[in-house]
């Protein structure tokens, strides 16, 4: 038990983020997501809350009775205990009065506890102050990923390879969903991943979004697609593999081929300096030549770290295709799926590091 990362690494971090909020004219942060509260604190905590001033020592507000574990596994050092949710915005209100903050930044994001009743209820509790996004200011910087970030991820990726590797071979005609996505927790868990994720698409009937259904059952002449994230010390690699139960012709063959050939010219082209949208036009190519295009979902990559999916996400932020591709930028592709009636979807996935001398460390195999 302890910290998973030095002390200067993280502080670097609050460092940086204190320096953009006194450009951008913030008086403090409201960080209650858990991905960014683990960025700065060095430990995942739920229910995530972190106070950082831009000019101040960051303030956690645990839970009554945790604080012992906490302060163990984080650099952290004030703590504000509360004993439930609305002792902790009471709290944090009290905390913001008393320091004079006028004007405080909140993540507008899409993650778990990013939920909209947590804006309305601190804009209620603090009438006079001013809140403002800072998930762009966070994820600029999450984006870019430093070397001890890119070593976790390194071994995230060793332990989702084993265990697609390990998992592929149980899919046969009879078993379901459930059972594909128990067998692949087990094994992630077994394997040290802290908080996987695991998604099974079973044909014929494609979804984009698959979380297994028990009654959905693996059937001959169908596709399946297992799509895992396995995570160490917090961070993720992204993997995905499809399989077809028979021997594949016409249309399916047809797609497996296609998700092949968009995946190799996309491992050519995303390079630093380079905009996805650019990539992905090129992509675009490859689907029509298969006749594919209508089939297949926009986008192809996203960000993988302290998210199994995070920006840049170009299939969900349209805004993310125009990014330009960094060094140390860590990606998973090829995301998007070839959505199939009547067969299922057809997906080929890992995660790369974007090295500094521009070639792509595939850190899943």
């Amino acid at each position: 038990m302890g910290l998973r990362f030095p002390i200067s690494v993280l502080k670097k971090r609050l460092e940086t983020f204190q320096e953009e909020m006194v450009k951008n004219n913030i008086d403090a942060a409201m960080v209650r997501t858990l991905s960014s509260f683990t960025y700065f604190t060095g430990t995942k905590w739920l229910r995530p809350a972190l106070l950082i001033p831009a000019k101040d020592e960051p303030i956690a507000f645990v839970a009554k009775g945790e604080e012992e574990g906490f302060l163990k596994r984080t650099w952290i050092k004030n703590t504000i205990t509360f004993t439930d949710g609305g002792d902790l915005m009471a709290k944090v209100s009290r905390t913001i009065r008393k320091k004079g903050y006028r004007v405080v930044g909140l993540e507008f994001g899409i993650e778990r506890d990013a939920y909209i009743i947590f804006y309305e209820m601190f804009k209620r509790l603090n009438p006079n102050v001013k809140v403002v996004d800072i998930s762009t200011i966070i994820y600029s910087m999450r984006m870019v990923k430093d070397e001890y970030e890119l070593e976790a991820i390194r071994k995230a990726g060793s332990i989702a390879s084993k265990a697609v590797e390990k998992i592929l071979p149980l899919i046969e005609p009879g078993v379901s969903e459930t059972d594909i996505a128990a067998e692949a927790y087990r094994v992630l868990y077994k394997l040290g991943s802290e908080t996987p994720l695991v998604y099974v698409n079973a044909g014929p009937d494609p979804r984009i979004h698959s979380e297994p259904f028990r009654d959905n059952i693996v059937k001959r002449e169908t596709f399946v697609t297992v799509v895992l994230g396995a995570d160490y010390n917090g961070y993720y690699a992204n993997m995905a593999r499809t399989v077809y139960l028979g021997k594949a012709s016409g249309l399916a063959e047809k797609a497996l081929k296609c998700m092949n050939e968009v995946y190799n010219i996309a491992l050519e082209l995303t390079k630093p300096k380079t905009e996805f949208i650019n990539v992905i036009r090129k992509l675009d190519k490859v689907y029509e030549k298969y006749g594919l295009k209508e089939h297949r979902v926009i986008g192809y990559a996203h960000g993988v770290g302290l998210q199994v999916e995070e920006p840049p996400i170009t299939t969900i932020l349209p805004k993310d295709r125009f990014t330009e591709i960094k060094s140390n930028m860590v990606l998973a592709f090829i995301h998007a799926p070839i959505m199939l009636k009547g067969l299922g979807q057809v997906k080929k996935e890992d995660t790369f590091i974007v090295t500094r001398d521009g070639t792509l460390e595939r850190v899943t195999k």
